[in-house]
């Protein structure tokens, strides 16, 4: 169950975190919009006017280069646009995601502490910080970051999902997972996957609940 749930993870990080957004730049939205296909780099409602298209075109062409799996480029893309403009956090973030992807956890800790240093809201950002906590188990740790990141923005549906899995495989908190994945496929919509693990918790509360009247 455990390779199942990481190897979940993965998928959805792919899907889910390819940030994205100018959001959580100096001034601006955490939101988060989430979806279950690969995120645009399209500001969210409210952010369109703040951001000039230069800099909106400049990050979009490394953000399709990342999306289509050209990390390398990409990486040289977002480093260029940071020279020039480097109050983006979600710029930051999308080489961490680079960064985890090549398995440099040094330099993918790095861009998501620099993305912080922007906006210590940024929910993706909070998201990764999360994942690798997790990953070297500082699951405390791991939690503090996905809480704030569903705090700062309840829609975010990945860190609720990133949170399921924490509560269950590593907390062994069944009812705080039921609670996270519920409401990550609330957002998404439908989850055939999730749906079959949704089922699976409540048949085990309910199990351990009979358990505990008969105890009583």
């Amino acid at each position: 169950m455990l390779l199942r749930r990481c190897t979940e993870i993965s998928r959805a990080g792919l899907l889910l975190l390819i940030a994205t957004t100018f959001a959580g730049c100096a001034g601006g939205s955490a939101g988060v919009t989430p979806t279950r296909q690969v995120a645009d780099s399209v500001p969210p409602e409210g952010e369109e006017q703040a951001v000039p298209a230069a800099v909106r075109m400049m990050f979009e062409r490394a953000a399709a280069l990342m999306t289509a799996g050209d990390y390398v480029e990409a990486e040289v893309r977002f480093k260029s646009f940071l020279l020039q403009y480097p109050d983006y956090p979600g710029a930051h973030v999308n080489l961490a995601i680079i960064h985890a992807a090549q398995q440099d956890d040094a330099a993918a800790r790095a861009a998501i502490d620099a993305a912080l240093a922007l906006n210590p809201d940024h929910p993706s950002a909070l998201n990764l910080l999360g994942q690798q906590l997790r990953r070297n188990g500082d699951f405390s740790g791991a939690e503090a970051a996905y809480l704030k990141a569903v705090t700062v923005s309840p829609g975010y549906a990945l860190a609720h999902y990133n949170l399921g899995v924490l509560y269950e495989l590593y907390l062994q908190r069944l009812d705080a997972a039921l609670e996270h994945f519920e409401a990550y496929q609330a957002l998404v919509g439908e989850d055939k996957q999730v749906e079959k693990w949704i089922a699976d918790l409540r048949r085990r509360l309910a199990a351990a609940q009979r358990t505990a009247n008969v105890a009583d």
